[in-house]
């Protein structure tokens, strides 16, 4: 019973059940940095003012501490449940690590990354939500939709050819591009009027240059993006061209998002929206550059269950 209760739990060859963690991974993911964005847009960043307990006396919300307190805690219980599926992931691929080197080790990377996640979110607390710490906070959850993403296609993706040189640069400058505008954009956050506490300090930085200096790297990356499509599909290129296509679609929602916010007051709805689209673009970004990879086909042994 033991021994089967290992073997399931850890098995020794790559399943169905490895994509469903890596699918889950990647949905709680992108599920906290939502949460986390209500947490920071309701300004209940303070709604349970100690850490790890949600005040001095008890672990969780009471009554006293109202609402704000419901919806930070509502986000711990979301690092819990994403730790839970990181744990497992992990246990899944321990007995591959010699098989499956980029999974084990994409696991183990996100695990870890939960519990440096689970501190900085504590330091985040007892900072009084120091503007610098919470766009670590964001900038580690963006890391790890990036990790999970790449663990989805480390499981999923189905056998191809390697991209030409240009592509896998253009897909590259794609890349760059979209992260010099997440860095912009931490900043941009931290100085604007959503810091998670009415009584947060800002960064001091100025909101109207930052906004201006965010979007300019934005509008690259749309560009390096309708580039990658081209090359990809005069190059027949179909995997490339797919995620480029759906990489335009979220990029060109996520602007129109950012320029809306931006000349609306930055309504909260909005900012949240733009917090999680920018994740998958991230993600998109991801897959569009391991489409561009060769990728040689996965065993017999491995795309079934193990016993």
């Amino acid at each position: 019973m033991f021994k089967r209760a290992v073997n399931w739990i850890a098995p020794k060859e790559l399943g169905v059940r490895a994509k469903v963690l890596a699918w889950l991974s990647l949905a709680t993911e992108l599920t906290i940095v939502g949460t986390g964005g209500a947490v920071r847009l309701t300004a209940s960043g303070l709604g349970c003012p100690s850490w790890p307990l949600c005040s001095p006396e008890s672990l969780v919300p009471v009554p006293e501490q109202g609402i704000h307190s419901v919806i930070e805690f509502s986000n711990r219980l979301m690092t819990g449940v994403v730790g839970i599926v990181a744990l497992l992931t992990f246990f899944y691929f321990l007995r591959q690590r010699s098989t499956q080197r980029s999974a084990y080790w994409l696991s183990f990377s996100l695990l870890m990354l939960v519990l440096v996640q689970a501190g900085i979110g504590g330091i985040t607390v007892l900072s009084s939500l120091e503007s610098w710490v919470v766009g670590l906070h964001f900038l580690l959850s963006a890391l790890m939709v990036v990790l999970a993403t790449w663990l989805v296609w480390e499981v999923s993706a189905a056998p191809s050819d390697r991209a030409s040189v240009l592509i896998r640069w253009i897909a590259g400058l794609v890349a760059v591009f979209a992260t010099v505008t997440v860095l912009i954009g931490i900043l941009t956050t931290g100085s604007g009027p959503h810091a998670g506490d009415s009584a947060a300090a800002r960064n001091g930085l100025s909101t109207e240059l930052l906004e201006h200096l965010h979007a300019w790297p934005g509008y690259l990356t749309l560009g390096a993006t309708c580039l990658l499509a081209i090359l990809a599909w005069r190059a027949r290129s179909i995997r490339v061209l797919r995620v480029s296509f759906w990489l335009l679609v979220v990029e060109a929602v996520q602007i129109g998002v950012g320029l809306y916010q931006a000349r609306n007051g930055l309504p909260p709805i909005l900012v949240g929206i733009h917090l999680v689209f920018a994740c998958l673009v991230l993600s998109l970004i991801t897959v569009a550059i391991l489409s561009t990879r060769s990728r040689e086909k996965l065993n017999a042994h491995q795309l079934s269950e193990s016993k």
